[in-house]
């Protein structure tokens, strides 16, 4: 890799500056043709996140792991007794955790080389591989669906990683909520689409001549499929940057070195620590919700999958509404009290989730509304607020440390999920469980003057934040 001064980094798109547009960007229209190829990797990998994680593997997980219990309905991986209807939960913990593991390597590669386009390759491809392979999951097989689930979401972690470092790069600071929010909207857009032939498949697996069974493990592939199809189209429109190294510089270094090295920078940075703190919070008690909400749906209101499955697409048409709503009121008013009216809102659509009666769809489209009109924005503002507090040429290292805190770290949420069920045997109890997250992270964020934040990054601040 050839060395370049902190001048030329400047003057140049090697650090991928704060203002997202250096002198070799080749104006705006190149700017926007990478911002097109941006917004399909969320087009691509969204899929799993709707159809696999929120609709489909949680409730057949479950009951493939149900169908191996014993008499008294636990399983026992590595002979550990689980309640069955926990072993899902457990298994999204345990994926994030390997993600914990293996993003720090990812960040640090991808900083040190500037390759970010071959490792986002590997772990997207690795994460849709996976996913293909869960039409294979049946029987009994539910060691086999959590080893699946496990690389599945911790490659999509890491993918999201190197994703994610690429926003700095290919927008400038007025340009980042927009930006942000297009591509939630755009994954919201597949999402919905693919769960509509989801369903046409799944109410009429007879008509097919299918199972049930066979059609769901069908669904379940076909969003591995679609996941390494649409990623190709990012591969091919982003490009990677010269790096900032100082000379004689090693080109990589042990992950786990980075990630102490960047937490010791991050020391600098203060308040941006203190945005991200709040974001681990609430935003486990986001991922929580997403991964739990079809169990609680099948489990504890006895509501039948296609009536998830319409749920579910509810939520993402909404979303896209609310991705773009809200990057517009962010606009007018600023992130960051955008954010906080929306975690409000979660915090409200919880409390009401608790009360919800069993077997009564009409209502459990209602609180499906109310989280699809905060879902995109909260978290797509979340990501291009973060944007501008990360300081010029460390982006996929700093954004290692925010996907620690967006799926990374969202493994104490869905443990204090299964947790209270293997407890308490409610799921009503679980989900309620939750709002201290959304609680709590409303207070810290309240917390954080999110202007001096940008401005401590050495970043320019935008008229609103």
């Amino acid at each position: 890799m050839t060395e370049r001064t902190e001048n030329e980094a400047e003057s140049g798109a090697g650090g991928g500056g704060a203002d997202g547009a250096g002198a070799d960007d080749g104006g705006a229209a190149a700017r926007r043709r990478e911002q097109h190829g941006w917004y399909f990797y969320d087009f691509a990998c969204s899929v799993y996140s709707t159809s696999v994680l929120t609709v489909f593997l949680g409730p057949y997980l479950t009951a493939v792991a149900k169908a191996a219990a014993d008499a008294e309905g636990y399983v026992h991986p590595l002979g550990i007794p689980v309640r069955a209807g926990s072993f899902f939960a457990y298994t999204v913990s345990l994926s994030v955790i390997l993600a914990v593991l293996v993003m720090p390597l990812a960040g640090a590669a991808a900083d040190r080389t500037g390759r970010k386009k071959p490792l986002l390759a590997a772990a997207a491809y690795t994460g849709a591989a996976a996913t293909t392979g869960m039409f294979f999951l049946d029987g009994h097989r539910y060691l086999l669906g959590g080893f699946l689930l496990v690389v599945a979401n911790a490659s999509l972690a890491v993918s999201m990683v190197l994703y994610n470092a690429f926003l700095p790069q290919i927008s400038t600071p007025d340009e980042r909520d927009t930006v942000s929010s297009r591509g939630w909207a755009f994954g919201y857009t597949s999402g919905a689409f693919v769960l509509v032939l989801n369903l046409v498949l799944f109410q009429g697996h007879d008509s097919f001549g299918l199972s049930e069974g066979v059609a769901v493990r069908i669904c379940l592939a076909s969003a591995g499929l679609w996941w390494g199809a649409f990623a190709i189209i990012p591969l091919r429109r982003l490009r990677d940057r010269a790096v900032v190294r100082e000379a004689g510089a090693a080109p990589a270094v042990s992950g786990w070195r980075q990630l102490v090295a960047t937490l010791k920078d991050m020391r600098r940075y203060p308040l941006t620590l203190s945005f991200l703190l709040a974001y681990l919070v609430y935003n486990d008690g986001v991922q929580t919700v997403i991964s739990q909400a079809s169990v609680y749906g099948s489990e504890e209101l006895q509501l039948e999958q296609s009536t998830l499955i319409v749920a579910v697409l509810l939520v993402q048409v909404l979303a896209v509404v609310g991705a773009l709503a809200m990057g517009r009121l962010a606009v007018a008013y600023g992130a960051k009290r955008t954010i906080l009216g929306s975690l409000a809102a979660w915090g409200l659509t919880l409390g009401a989730g608790y009360f919800l009666p069993a077997r009564t769809p009409v209502w459990f489209f209602a609180l499906a509304a109310m989280i699809g009109l905060v879902l995109g924005g909260s978290q797509a503002l979340s990501r291009s607020l973060f944007s501008h507090l990360v300081p010029a040429g460390k982006e996929a290292e700093y954004f290692s440390a925010y996907e620690m805190s967006d799926r990374g770290l969202s493994w104490v949420g869905p443990l204090v999920f299964g947790l209270t069920y293997q407890v308490t045997g409610s799921y009503r109890d679980a989900i309620i469980s939750l709002v201290v997250f959304f609680a709590l992270g409303f207070a810290l964020l309240a917390r954080v003057p999110v202007r001096r934040a940008v401005e401590a990054a050495g970043n320019p601040v935008p008229v609103r934040v």
